[in-house]
């Protein structure tokens, strides 16, 4: 399935000038700095802030608010002592299709780093999303996700043990699960998927790597086969410096 493409840019909405009054002080040396980066290629390091400071006549207070906005929309980010240019962000499409897919389709190299494999009881509200009995055993797959090997979000995977009782034996965590799971003959057919924006936990900060200011996106996602009974309840935590999202919408004739 091709790419969902992304709608074009909507650079007439006034660019976040606010209708009365001037923009701040900050924001205006923000949009310098996003026309500087234009010219950059990815990992570029930029100038200093004191060297900012002197081209746009400003303190180095106002440079650095405007590199910090900048960092959490993920125009710039860290590399060593130095803040370079970022590449662009990934684009996911919501389909249902893996995660190492849609990575693939964009020219990086996905991965995974195996966090936790676990089989425990399920709760009343994991046995709720699976359609199981409450302390039916299922699996939880706890995995680091990377881009060209940069930590960019965490995925936690709940599968029925019962259904697929093999998993932990024959699946290599480093790979796609959706292809393993269509390799035992599981269908998606559909799915429900909510989003909404979160600051990750101290844990999560740890393991992805990533400030504890910084925006998260967590999609989190009930998938079913034909017959309409759940294959996975899956928790997906994104960078929202480095992930966007896509869909394709058609209207609804009902």
């Amino acid at each position: 399935m091709d790419p969902v493409p992304s709608p074009p840019p909507l650079a007439a909405v006034r660019a976040g000038v606010p209708e009365h009054g001037p923009a701040p002080k900050y924001f205006q040396v923000k949009q310098k700095i996003d026309a500087v980066l234009d010219l950059l290629g990815p990992g570029v390091p930029l100038p200093t802030e004191r060297e900012f400071a002197e081209r746009f006549g400003v303190s180095r207070m106002t440079v650095r608010q405007a590199i910090r906005e900048l960092r959490l929309e993920g125009r710039v980010q860290r590399s060593g002592r130095s803040t370079v240019a970022a590449g662009p962000k990934l684009v996911q499409p919501l389909t249902l299709a893996s995660y190492t897919e849609g990575v693939r389709r964009q020219g990086r190299r996905p991965g995974r780093e195996l966090i936790v494999f676990e089989r425990l009881p399920a709760d009343p509200a994991l046995a709720a999303g699976l359609q199981v009995e409450p302390g039916a055993p299922v699996f939880h797959l706890e995995r680091l996700l990377l881009a060209d090997d940069e930590r960019v979000g965490l995925e936690s995977t709940y599968l029925s043990a019962t259904r697929f009782p093999a998993l932990a034996e024959d699946f290599d965590p480093t790979t796609s699960l959706y292809a393993y799971l269509r390799g035992v003959g599981a269908v998606f057919a559909d799915a429900d998927e909510r989003i909404e924006t979160v600051l990750a936990s101290p844990r999560e900060v740890q393991l992805i790597g990533t400030s504890p200011a910084l925006p998260m996106l967590l999609l989190n996602r009930v998938s079913r086969d034909r017959d309409g009974h759940p294959v996975e309840c899956v928790r997906s935590l994104y960078r929202g410096d480095r992930f966007s999202f896509t869909a394709h919408l058609t209207a609804d004739d009902h």
